[in-house]
């Protein structure tokens, strides 16, 4: 995938392989995971396969979630990005368009969800015409929903997962179309 975003402090780029030890080290704190259903990953092969998965999705899909770099220093921050939801069903849905990110903790609260949200939702809208986004955050985190409204998402309802965990079903809708 040749797509390449810029924000005043963020390149957003396709994942690749080259990316699986800094993703390795996201994905096994296990307080990024804190409002997350997946458990922290305890071999790197773990992440491999996360970003041989959304190599996929960039084929199949033409978009996915990409690695966040932080224009400053170089350093993978994380990922964000919008994602075709295809594999499962969430809160009665599939087939649908959803944001989401993920940031490794050190880079918490410092503006970069928030400038790669506005980015993607933008890219989105304006540039796929897709006609709405949701995106989907644990009912507890605070700083996730907050985000969430800040950018302008909608928040539609609170719904149960399999295992009874709430969660928060947000939705934004394209003012162009």
């Amino acid at each position: 995938m040749e797509l390449l975003l810029e924000t005043e402090h963020l390149i957003l780029r396709p994942l690749e392989l080259s990316d699986a030890e800094s993703l390795f080290e996201l994905n096994k704190n296990p307080n990024v995971h804190k409002y997350l259903w997946q458990k922290p990953e305890e071999v790197i092969d773990e992440s491999i396969k996360v970003i041989e998965y959304v190599n996929r999705q960039y084929s199949e899909n033409n978009i996915g979630r990409f690695a966040t770099i932080l224009k400053e220093t170089g350093e993978f921050i994380g990922w964000t990005g919008i994602k075709f939801v295809n594999d499962h069903i969430e809160n009665g849905n599939t087939n649908f368009y959803d944001y989401g990110y993920r940031l490794d903790e050190k880079f918490w609260n410092k503006g970069y969800a928030t400038e790669a949200s506005i980015a993607w939702l933008d890219y989105g809208f304006n540039q796929m015409n897709i006609k709405e986004i949701n995106a989907y955050t644990h009912a507890e985190n605070g700083a996730s929903n907050h985000i969430l409204q800040k950018i302008g998402m909608n928040f539609m309802e609170d719904y149960p997962d399999e295992n009874g965990v709430i969660w928060k079903w947000w939705q934004m809708k394209n003012s162009v179309q």
